[in-house]
């Protein structure tokens, strides 16, 4: 089997080293014997986003955003839309989760238009959301029921009727401080604050990622294990920390 990967604006949403999903991605699957292939896609490109396994969409800040926003609406809406409909699978984090809402608000007031692909919108609010964060996934997820990472953003995300969330904040703030909700899910499209990166610190949502990539291309996969002790260890030991910074 082989996995191909767009990691998409490499080159100016990558704010907050979300490299390191790339990373995790490339080497969980090819320690498993999976062919990865990655392939960039920056301004003026226009794929067809359906050739693709997964589409990573990493994290920038405000000006970044206004550079890639009519980039997207021009070039990769649609192509964006028909992928995510069709269970693409998407891992979008802070920026990149925030421009495939309808809109983000920045704080001056102006309003980026966002591809609309998932029913979210953001505005910015007066202060940022700064610190660990562990929320209790909604996710099948393998190994742990929690996913950890570092929030650090200033946009207050909310949800409409046809998404759900990642999942429920136990430390941190998550989507706007507000309703207790951090991401959000839309068929196979996830949306997170969590940076940390996300991944590494989070291996079981890795591979839940990378097995429904190759079972909407090769019908159901079932990934082999891989020794996980030290990073679910790594993992356990951050929730720990994050529940005890937070009394």
């Amino acid at each position: 089997m082989k996995l191909i990967i767009c990691h998409l604006y490499p080159d100016l949403m990558n704010t907050y080293g979300d490299r390191g999903n790339m990373i995790t991605l490339y080497k969980r699957a090819s320690w498993r014997g999976i062919e990865v292939e990655v392939i960039p896609v920056s301004i003026g490109e226009g794929p067809d986003f359906g050739a693709f396994d997964l589409i990573f969409f990493g994290g920038g800040q405000d000006k970044e955003q206004r550079l890639v926003c009519q980039d997207l609406i021009t070039l990769k809406r649609s192509s964006l839309i028909d992928a995510i409909e069709d269970g693409v699978v998407v891992l979008a984090v802070c920026g990149g989760y925030q421009l495939l809402g309808e809109y983000y608000r920045t704080p001056g007031g102006e309003e980026l238009p966002g591809v609309g692909a998932l029913d979210i919108r953001t505005e910015a609010g007066s202060g940022r959301f700064i610190g660990n964060v562990v929320i209790e996934s909604q996710l099948p997820l393998g190994g742990a029921p929690t996913m950890v990472g570092f929030e650090n953003h200033s946009g207050r995300t909310y949800l409409g009727d046809k998404t759900r969330p990642l999942g429920r904040v136990i430390v941190g703030h998550g989507n706007n401080g507000r309703d207790g909700l951090e991401g959000c899910v839309y068929k196979n499209a996830f949306g997170t604050y969590l940076h940390g990166p996300i991944l590494p610190k989070n291996p079981h949502f890795a591979d839940y990622l990378i097995q429904k990539a190759l079972s909407r291309r090769h019908g159901e996969v079932k990934l082999p294990s891989l020794d996980d002790g030290m990073e679910l260890r790594a993992h356990k030991a951050a929730v720990a920390h994050a529940r005890k910074c937070c009394h």
